[in-house]
């Protein structure tokens, strides 16, 4: 197929229907790049004899070196078969791991995806997490099986073992996408039945329950895989071919004399043809016949290869005459057999056309969007569509049309922005010369040769720096040159005052409904914007000049500087863009940073947020070599956010800047791009910054030697250390149950704390359901003053119900009543996995919205200084006392709050005050003065509506010499909190990896050795059928996990890879300040007790980082040992 010319790519951009999203899912390594080589070069951008080893669309250098994508691009691609012709819009993503953002972000502007799986090693847990992706964004996937010939010339299956192998992957992805459409249908019914619950009356079925109704009346046959559906394709991309069933089943129609219809049902699965009765039966296993599928295709693909192989000329000249192909002079005699293979197979059964046929059939094009997707995208947050403005509803028909009328709204998503040289743009590339311009530049040139020699001779002794030029100059008027060589020449003159290398940003984005025109103004919606707040703001149906609307936040307006074609490596420029279409818009940088939603209408909602596999956890302190280059290294951490769709830039209390990655080879990537392209600074980067979180344990019921804790003698001197570490100061008491109370610093309130930790499940819980506290907390606090702005939504309280009725079930017993009801609370930040319960009587406040809340909002008197209350324990919750690490799972109880001397005191000022007013009336405006200036201080510090009453009540009593009251609230409430947590078992929590590694059974004991060594614990061990390789899953501390990849490498010579992906947050079992306390301790562990302690270590590491004091021996003043020699 001829390269296409840019017309023919925008005419075919008109045709809608004729469209075809599609991005390339699969493990590493299992040859999505490889196969859009193959899919390029059909369209004859690459040559065919460089598919696969030129790996077209990794244009990075680091791409090409590792040999992995780490980015996603598109490149569009013209398929024509009969009288249709198609553009195909193809993204090619990356398979890693630490890469999962950028599938997600290619996987939104798509409609359908090829997953790729390696036809050796099958499902992988990088197939099953795309899959998920893919199901997801609602987008339809085709499955296409790679590296056939490794069954052929690695593993030397026999055809009939390769139909088997062939047939388990096939189950096995489809057990997945099963488990992935049941646990759909039964969410889906889980929500109808809350719905007939909310309203008896709808409907009176029967009361009997059955978890699988709903799994038998939905049709789902159309999501599974199988080649008969014509959605599966079976290819070796590297040898350039591949098939799918209806190309041999068009064959063997017309050799056979069997209809068309009936092979494709038969041409795989367990039928085969008696040839004499010329009918398909089902195979008998006893009489070992051979499937259709062994005999008709496999058994020729393998004895093609087994001829070339073996360089048996005459059958290889008998199979190219038979198939009637040309192979030329050069690859007939080329000594290296893949490459005649590949001259072949892919005339034969070329691999581009199998796979785009299959796309165009089976995958959906724009106009094929599916409601329930349109529904989906819309719905930001715990909205559901039915709550969205009747404005915004109206979109979703706009969307479903993807109209390209002058009417239609504008609505774009973009999903990252990339950077690019602002020399690769195409405003800035050199263009070719007409001819008078090449004339003109020889005139010019003759003219300064005529010049220079002039000035040789002794005529003219001026301008030494034109004589300069003229000499560069002068061999090219000279020279008869061609076009292109003067082509050269010119480019170079505009650039250098561009500046060395500038990078511009270019958004990733797809046009869901309208044109998208070059010079359009639009309007950008960040992913916090909210259309209901604009309409509140702008009446229906303004007509004012979008420049004089009021400002909304989240919104911006700004106009299509430059729309772009992305051709892989290439940019093309465009006028406009039809709907349905994947382009690159140019001059967003400013407005976008790394997603938004562009539309012509404010009333469209930003789309929902893109869901990342991968959580960011590797963080890193980075600085510049030259403490002067600052500012570029912020400039470049700037930019590197906004490139990267998963990293994280953070500056720490600290003043650090913070670089938070998904992985080690995510980290490695963006610290090249920071010193390469973005700051172009050195820079010195720290140890990775291990995350930990605080938490309690109940008491352990034995001891380190697995005795029972209280029947053995104390050891009293050993003891006594034990006691000495959790001194806890005077002034505060302590309970024997662990209550501890403590005292404001000018005596005025008493609280009293205790803390105990909560049960896993509703940590678990809590961590799930941050989104839904937020907006919790978003409620209460508008209830709390008085705006009653947002209305709680059905679907919004039922969640919310659902969330509080999940925390009932888990939090019972004794010491949990009514806890629920009482929380107060969630921290750090309102949202995190702990809980504050409030239980005093003379104050009650809750978080959970609703009648109970705003009942108890005239009843709370000292809301405002309850206020201060909840910020000490967000204040304690942010950061524990062991290593200043966040805390996770532990509930703080506030069981009294004692304000009575307050009131005394308040009620004595009131008097005091009244009196002295009467004898001070002179006095009068200085004292007012006063008053305000002390007012002013209270604002600042807690600005609350309390304060401003109290401010005339009396002044003294809350700034005394210890500052304001709130403030002492907040820190005794955060002292409070932090001495509840040391009298109780602390224990450090370390983040987890969930790690995947498949590894041959010869290197399995060094696998299991590596993971040993690094405190990981294996959780199962499965053999993949009909291979030799295993798959284990095991849990390995992010602690422990830097340079693990690469020690398994070198440990089995490459042979096992693992994948890590963040999985949990697990307790570290030993206790960091345990010291021998018993006769048997003393016994098993010696007096120091100096056996490693994991928790201890990694306590005291974080403590050293943050300069925090570390309790070590440091010896001063080391004698030297006597040798015995010097004794004598």
């Amino acid at each position: 197929m001829v390269l296409n010319s840019l017309d023919k790519m925008v005419q075919l951009q008109k045709n809608t229907a004729n469209i075809r999203n599609i991005c390339v899912l699969a493990h590493v390594d299992h040859g999505k790049t490889t196969l859009a080589d193959c899919l390029i070069s059909s369209n004859g951008i690459i040559s065919s004899r460089l598919a696969g080893k030129l790996r077209y669309m990794d244009s990075r250098e680091d791409e090409q070196i590792r040999g992995i994508t780490m980015k996603s691009s598109a490149i569009s691609l013209h398929y024509a078969t009969g009288n249709e012709e198609y553009l195909i819009n193809l993204i090619d993503s990356p398979g890693h791991v630490d890469f999962s953002s950028e599938v997600s972000t290619a996987v939104r502007i798509c409609d359908g995806c090829i997953i790729v799986v390696d036809a050796v090693e099958g499902v992988c847990p990088q197939t099953q997490a795309v899959l998920r992706q893919a199901w997801l964004e609602n987008i339809r996937p085709v499955l296409v099986i790679n590296k056939i010939d490794r069954l052929i010339v690695e593993l030397r299956f026999t055809p009939q073992e390769a139909y088997s192998h062939l047939k388990n992957i096939l189950e096995q992805i489809n057990a997945l996408t099963g488990t992935l459409f049941t646990s759909k249908v039964l969410e889906e019914r889980a929500e109808r039945e809350t719905e007939s619950q909310v309203n008896p009356n709808s409907e009176q079925g029967e009361q009997v329950y059955d978890w699988s109704t709903g799994l038998e009346d939905t049709d789902d046959s159309h999501l599974y895989f199988s080649p008969e559906q014509g959605n599966v394709v079976f290819t070796s991309a590297i040898d350039g071919w591949g098939f799918g069933i209806e190309h041999f089943a068009k064959i063997y129609s017309q050799k056979i004399g069997i209809k068309k219809e009936v092979l494709l049902k038969t041409l795989w699965g367990d039928y085969y043809v008696n040839m004499k009765a010329k009918k398909i039966m089902k195979v008998d296993q006893a009489k070992a016949k051979k499937p259709l599928f062994v005999q008709l295709i496999l058994e020729n693909i393998w004895s093609l290869y087994d001829a070339v192989l073996k360089k048996d000329k005459e059958k290889i000249d008998k199979i190219v005459t038979s198939l009637g192909l040309k192979i030329g002079a050069r690859e007939a005699r080329h000594s290296d057999p893949k490459v005649q293979i590949n001259a072949i197979c892919s005339q034969w059964l070329p691999i581009s056309h199998a796979v785009l046929a299959m796309v165009c059939q089976k995958l959906p094009s724009p106009l094929d969007i599916t409601a329930e997707r349109v529904e989906r995208l819309l719905c930001t947050g715990s909205q559901t569509f039915d709550s969205l403005p009747p404005e915004t509803q109206a979109l979703k028909a706009a969307f479903m049309k993807c109209g390209s009328e002058d009417t239609a709204p504008v609505i774009i998503f973009v999903s990252k922005m990339f950077a690019v040289d602002t020399k690769a743009l195409p405003q800035n590339k050199p263009r070719p010369l007409t001819q008078e311009e090449i004339a003109q530049r020889r005139e010019r040139a003759r003219q300064r040769h005529a010049e220079k020699l002039a000035a040789a001779q002794g005529q003219v002794h001026a301008e030494p720096t034109h004589d300069g030029s003229a000499l560069e100059a002068s061999p090219e008027g000279e020279q008869p040159t061609g076009v292109g060589q003067q082509l050269e020449s010119v480019t170079p003159n505009p650039e250098p005052q561009e500046g060395d290398s500038q990078e511009s940003f270019i958004a990733f984005a797809r046009v869901f409904s309208g044109v998208a025109q070059r010079g359009k103004k639009i309007f950008v919606l960040g992913p916090k914007y909210s259309p209901v707040e604009f309409l509140k703001q702008v009446p229906l149906g303004f007509s004012a000049p979008p420049d004089d609307l009021p400002p909304v936040p989240h919104m911006a307006y700004c106009s299509l500087e430059n729309l772009y074609l992305l051709m892989g490596r290439e940019l093309e420029e465009l006028e406009e863009v039809p709907p349905g279409n994947v382009l690159g818009i140019g001059g967003l940088q400013d407005f976008v940073l790394k997603s938004a939603t562009l539309c012509s209408l404010p009333s469209c909602p930003p789309f929902i947020p893109l869901n990342f596999e991968a959580t960011p956890i590797v963080r890193v302190a980075v600085e510049p070599k030259h403490p002067s280059e600052m500012p570029q290294l912020v400039k470049g951490m700037k930019l590197l956010n906004q490139a990267d769709p998963c990293v994280q830039i953070l500056i720490q209390e600290t003043g650090e800047h913070v670089l938070v990655t998904a992985g080690e080879v995510h980290l490695q990537r963006c610290l090249d791009d920071l010193k390469e392209r973005f700051a172009k600074i050195h820079i010195s980067v720290s140890e990775p910054i291990i995350p930990f979180r605080e938490t309690i344990t109940k008491p352990p019921k034995v001891d380190m030697v697995n005795e029972e804790i209280g029947k053995q003698q104390k050891v009293a001197v050993i003891h006594q250390t034990k006691e000495d570490q959790s001194k806890i100061p005077e002034g505060i008491q302590v309970d024997s149950d662990g209550l501890v109370t403590i005292t404001t610093p000018n005596k005025l309130a008493t609280l009293s704390v205790r803390a105990l930790p909560l049960p896993e499940e509703v940590t678990q819980i809590l961590e799930e359901s941050s989104d839904l506290v937020r907006s919790m907390e978003q409620l209460t606090s508008s209830l709390n003053e008085g705006k009653n702005t947002q209305m709680i939504h059905q679907k919004t309280e039922e969640k919310i119900l659902e969330f509080k009725g999940k925390l009932e079930q888990h939090l019972t017993g004794r010491k949990w009543r009514n806890a629920v009801d009482q929380i107060w609370s969630f921290g750090p930040r309102k949202c995190g996995p702990n809980i504050l319960v409030n239980k005093s009587e003379d104050f009650q406040n809750s978080v959970w919205p609703g009648p109970a809340g705003k009942a108890l909002k005239e009843a709370s008197r000292y809301r405002d200084l309850g206020n201060s209350i909840v910020s000490g324990f967000q204040l304690a919750t942010l950061s524990g006392p062991m290593c200043e690490e966040p805390l996770m799972g532990v509930c703080f109880v506030l069981e009294k709050w004692d304000l009575s001397k307050f009131e005394e005191q308040e009620t004595t000022d009131k008097w005091n005050k009244e009196q002295s007013d009467l004898i001070k009336g002179g006095q009068e405006e200085i004292k007012t003065c006063y008053v305000r200036d002390e007012n002013q201080e209270q604002q600042d510090d807690c600005s609350e509506p309390f304060e401003k009453r109290t401010a005339q009540k009396g002044e003294s009593v809350l700034t005394d010499c210890y500052g304001p009251f709130s403030g002492q609230l907040i820190a005794t409430m955060k002292e409070a909190c932090r001495y509840a947590l040391q009298v109780k078992p602390q224990r450090l929590m370390a983040a987890m990896y969930t790690c995947d590694i498949m590894a041959t059974s010869d290197v399995l004991g060094r696998v299991y050795a590596v993971l040993s060594k690094r405190e990981g614990r294996v959780l199962q061990e499965e053999m993949k059928e009909g291979t030799d390789m295993f798959i284990i899953k095991a849990v390995l501390p992010v602690a422990e996990s830097f340079g693990f990849a690469d020690e398994i490498r070198k440990r089995t010579s490459g042979l096992a890879s693992p994948q890590l992906v963040f999985s949990h947050w697990e307790i570290i079992p030993s206790d960091p300040f345990w010291v021998p306390t018993t006769e048997e301790e003393y016994l098993h562990f010696g007096e120091k007790a100096d056996s490693e302690n994991q928790a201890r270590k990694y306590m005291n590491a974080v403590r050293k980082r943050k300069g925090l004091y570390v309790e070590e021996k440091i010896v001063e003043h080391a004698e030297k040992q006597r040798t015995l020699s010097k004794n004598k």
